[in-house]
């Protein structure tokens, strides 16, 4: 890893175990992606998010209301819009210069039913059960706010794109902990690519 990778794992470390430590970090990990956003799509693997796609192949129900936590430039906004072709998907990015990507790159095919916003994964701006699905690519979970948009049945899912060598990864165990604590059950782990992904219904 080099130093910034080696930074996204120090913080993701740390903010998982305590959570109220991620304003210490925020506006460094901020200022880090704006200056990754003009390069992001082309240090992508050609598999990058072959895990979330597998697990969205296993899912047993079309989800109405998607969102997209850490979105990037909305790569996985965009393969979440075209599995679901009635879905209305929102992607959401602490860094705006991700956020300007993500809007360049939408197709207007999806423009009607995909909208990208800057806002902050610990506090947003949504409604207590607003969502069927929750997708999180190589992003940190904040778990509280996390159960708080998943409506009851819905689905959260997990995708780090290279599995444990991911920058910003949380072990499956962990997830799943944390997961139950807050009404989470049904977990599924999938493998494709180089990555791995995990999904949980929410009771």
């Amino acid at each position: 890893m080099n130093a910034g990778q080696r930074f996204a794992r120090l913080v993701t470390d740390v903010v998982v175990r305590q959570p109220a430590l991620w304003r210490v970090f925020r506006g460094a990990l901020r200022t880090q992606f704006d200056k990754l956003a003009p390069v992001w799509d082309e240090r992508r693997s050609a598999d990058a998010f072959a895990p979330v796609e597998a697990a969205l192949d296993a899912l047993q129900v079309e989800p109405k209301r998607v969102l997209d936590l850490g979105t990037g430039t909305g790569s996985v906004a965009l393969i979440v819009a075209r599995r679901f072709p009635a879905a209305q998907v929102i992607g959401v990015d602490v860094a705006g210069k991700m956020i300007e990507e993500a809007r360049r790159k939408l197709p207007p095919e999806l423009a009607q039913r995909v909208r990208f916003e800057v806002a902050d994964a610990t506090r947003l701006p949504y409604e207590d059960g607003a969502f069927d699905l929750v997708t999180l690519g190589n992003m940190i979970p904040f778990f509280d706010e996390l159960a708080r948009v998943v409506a009851p049945g819905g689905f959260v899912l997990f995708g780090f794109s290279a599995g444990p060598e991911t920058p910003i990864w949380v072990p499956p165990e962990r997830l799943k902990h944390e997961l139950t604590a807050r009404g989470f059950t049904d977990f599924a782990n999938f493998s494709a690519g180089t990555g791995t992904a995990l999904v949980g219904r929410k009771r």
